[in-house]
């Protein structure tokens, strides 16, 4: 069933993280407003994610903060008590966000179709998106804009960067050439080998980049981002664990290339149009990579999941093992670069 919400006036948006899916989300967000520009938009998201989008404008903001246990849902209906939506798409399948979803009083609640609403979030929604063969998460999303009637779907993307953070970025990428490494993912398993990186660092500083370090705070990426430099033959901007969020897109927007792996600042990156080199070997990079940067993708999946799966592979499968990522060799990277320079 397709919605026209030219006779609504009140959408709300429920997807809480994580950050490469809420840059997926802004696209779907955007495009309802280009068709919408009436529709009065509050988007229920993450503490961390927030802090990314918090300046798009014409959104109301509502955040929901999953630390705080159970309090976190008493609040949100708190925070929504004197709302009632036309709709609310439901773009989350955990339980947790399902749950969330009862704090939001609306009259038409739509979530994914049957065959992707894991965790039963089937039973919170009242509408479906269609049905989609294979698509990429991005792709998915654009199915909740479909569903209410947008008619051009093809992302874009529109962060504000304030004119400090951009001041910032520019005071770090001090060359003309500016290569950025966003080595950390969420799960270490993710990660490629710090000596392999450092031997990208170092190709690119021998093609005259201004190689950058960047990445959160945690004690695992600095502990990456070390490992990195201490195999290095040249120095290193590493500003792992310096900046804010939107500090690291500004900077994504200076650089010239980006290499990640499955990780939200290869999205980051993607929404300010900067070419990103993917490294993938546990996810389908069809599904989570990034986006126009697919054809750019070093990845090692395929042969994976081939010796891991007999038979058909349903889209979306994960590949298991600790040691995945030390299949992808660095001459596969550099001849990725070699053709995005």
């Amino acid at each position: 069933m397709k919605l026209d919400l030219s006779t609504k006036h009140t959408l709300c948006v429920l997807r809480l993280s994580a950050i490469g899916d809420v840059c997926h989300a802004v696209a779907m967000v955007q495009a309802i407003q280009k068709q919408y520009s009436h529709i009065e938009i509050t988007w229920v998201i993450g503490k961390v994610e927030y802090q990314l989008v918090k300046n798009l404008p014409n959104i109301n903001f509502v955040i929901f903060d999953k630390s705080q246990g159970w309090r976190s849902y008493t609040n949100l209906r708190k925070a929504l008590s004197k709302q009632k939506f036309d709709v609310l798409l439901h773009m989350q399948v955990a339980l947790r966000a399902s749950v969330a979803s009862l704090m939001i009083r609306a009259d038409i609640k739509i979530g994914f179709d049957k065959a992707r609403a894991k965790e039963g979030q089937w039973l919170f929604t009242n509408h479906k998106i269609l049905p989609q063969d294979q698509p990429h998460v991005l792709d998915g999303f654009m199915g909740f804009a479909t569903a209410v009637g947008v008619e051009n779907t093809l992302p874009s993307w529109d962060i504000p960067i304030s004119s400090a953070d951009l001041k910032w970025a520019k005071q770090q990428a001090t060359e003309d050439n500016i290569f950025v490494i966003c080595p950390a993912a969420s799960k270490a398993e993710r990660n490629w080998l710090p000596e392999r990186y450092a031997e990208v660092a170092d190709y690119m500083a021998e093609k005259g980049y201004q190689v950058m370090l960047c990445g959160g705070t945690s004690q695992l990426e600095r502990n990456l981002a070390n490992s990195i430099i201490k195999s290095t033959k040249y120095g290193l901007t590493n500003l792992v664990g310096k900046s804010s969020l939107l500090q690291l897109l500004a900077l994504l927007k200076q650089a010239n290339l980006v290499l990640a792996p499955d990780t939200g600042p290869a999205h980051m990156a993607t929404t300010q149009g900067t070419p990103v080199i993917g490294l993938y070997a546990h996810s389908n990079p069809g599904r989570t990579g990034p986006y126009l940067s697919l054809d750019k993708v070093v990845s090692v999946y395929d042969e994976v999941i081939k010796q891991q799966v007999d038979g058909e592979v349903t889209w979306g499968t994960r590949a298991k093992g600790q040691e995945l990522m030390a299949l992808i060799k660095t001459e596969a990277v550099i001849k990725s670069l070699q053709s995005s320079m």
